[in-house]
């Protein structure tokens, strides 16, 4: 069989695999699923076009691995090309264990774990299948390979993850925002004393990059109706639960109730038949059971779900400041009044609480910039642009959700 393909890309044209352990990967069900799970959530409900897949994602993110190799070889960085085709297939599969809508249910689906979790669970399960073929691989994820740099790649504040997803999403949802200069960077990335760096010529388009991604935050990634939509989703697989676990029956795949009963953290004895669960479970699932749940049964699971299916969000408020406990209140009394429901099935229909952005943090191993002379600086001492440094700053916003006619 010939183990060669080429698919045609939006973003970058053409993405090669050229090795056999990449195309067996890719062929694989449990990253074939990745076909069935929206990159970004609930946003299409913003943005029309935003629908592409985890899938796109992991494919664009493997080229520019497989390009920066290239690059890092040719300035006579040392990479066996066993090495990066395990780069490649670490990156690959650094989304697999992500569940329906991406992060939008991120601990309510499968437990009280995240996506991180059930990735290394399934690149475990993977790397025994193919007699250990991914254990280089696993520990280039892991952070424990001893070329460093190439962990740098996949999870880092300048990785090819990111370049990846800022263009990829900007381009689906028309936010110019986010389009960044991905060839530019990896063309002056280069590897000094084990390290990622980047070599100061590119300082500009790192710069240009680090806006980009805080700008994208609070215009796609943190929009209002994109947060009300994935808060209306989280109530939604609460109540579920709730119900499930108080002896209700609900419709929906034998996969998904499983998942929605698992409300501690999976241990070895179970971790295969909940692991298989998950692999069966994507965003047709959920639509799927929100569908049935909302033509009949419990009145509050009822109301949420054609809530959601109808597009009737409710209203997301920003502020600097936290929302007045009293104000609160009030429309904790009115949500009560209005639906016929208890206080505590009011709290299915509003939340208070705060979201965060920070663009670069100063807590994680920072961006390198290579000097002409061989010095290595901090992007923030490095560059001489005088807004830089307020991208280390945290933003942190509070939220109030509610319907919009109590707001």
């Amino acid at each position: 069989m010939n183990k060669y393909k080429i698919i045609n890309d939006p973003i970058y044209g053409f993405i090669r695999l050229n090795d056999p352990l990449l195309f067996d990967l890719l062929e694989h069900p449990l990253v074939q699923r990745l076909r069935e799970i929206r990159q970004l959530g609930m946003s299409y409900l913003v943005y029309p076009g935003a629908t592409h897949s985890r899938l796109a994602h992991a494919l664009g993110a493997m080229h520019l691995m497989q390009q920066v190799m290239l690059i890092l070889r040719d300035k006579g960085v040392d990479i066996p090309h066993a090495t990066g085709t395990s780069a490649c297939a670490a990156i690959l599969l650094h989304d697999i264990g992500h569940g329906p809508f991406s992060h939008a249910l991120e601990h309510l689906i499968g437990g009280p774990v995240n996506h991180e979790f059930w990735t290394r669970a399934m690149m475990e399960h993977l790397n025994e299948l193919s007699g250990g073929a991914l254990t280089e691989a696993i520990s280039i994820f892991e952070g424990t390979h001893p070329m460093p740099f190439l962990h740098q790649l996949v999870s880092s504040q300048l990785d090819v993850d990111r370049l990846d997803y800022l263009n990829r999403d900007s381009f689906f949802t028309g936010v110019s925002e986010g389009i960044v200069g991905w060839d530019r960077i990896i063309q002056m990335m280069h590897v000094f004393r084990g390290a990622l760096v980047v070599e100061e010529k590119g300082i500009y388009s790192v710069e240009k990059f680090l806006l980009a991604r805080r700008l994208m935050y609070w215009q796609v990634y943190q929009h209002k109706t994109v947060l009300s939509a994935e808060f209306l989703m989280r109530s939604i697989v609460e109540r579920a639960r709730e119900l499930l676990a108080s002896g209700e029956t609900l419709e929906g795949s034998d996969a998904l109730l499983m998942l929605l009963k698992q409300t501690e953290a999976v241990n070895p004895i179970e971790l295969p038949y909940v692991l298989s669960a998950y692999a069966e479970t994507d965003d047709h699932d959920f639509l799927a059971a929100v569908k049935k749940w909302s033509r009949k049964g419990d009145r509050v699971l009822l109301t949420l779900c054609a809530q959601l299916l109808s597009r009737k969000l409710n209203r997301v408020v920003l502020s600097a400041e936290k929302p007045d406990p009293e104000r609160i209140n009030q429309i904790q009394h009115q949500i009560c009044a209005a639906y016929g429901i208890s206080a505590q099935e009011s709290l299915y229909f509003f939340r208070t609480g705060s979201i965060v952005n920070h663009a670069l943090r100063t807590d994680r191993e920072p961006i390198y910039i290579l000097g002409k002379d061989h010095s290595v600086k901090e992007i923030t001492e490095a560059s001489q642009n005088p807004h830089l440094k307020a991208l280390t700053g945290v933003v942190e916003k509070y939220f109030l959700y509610a319907p919009k006619e109590f707001l």
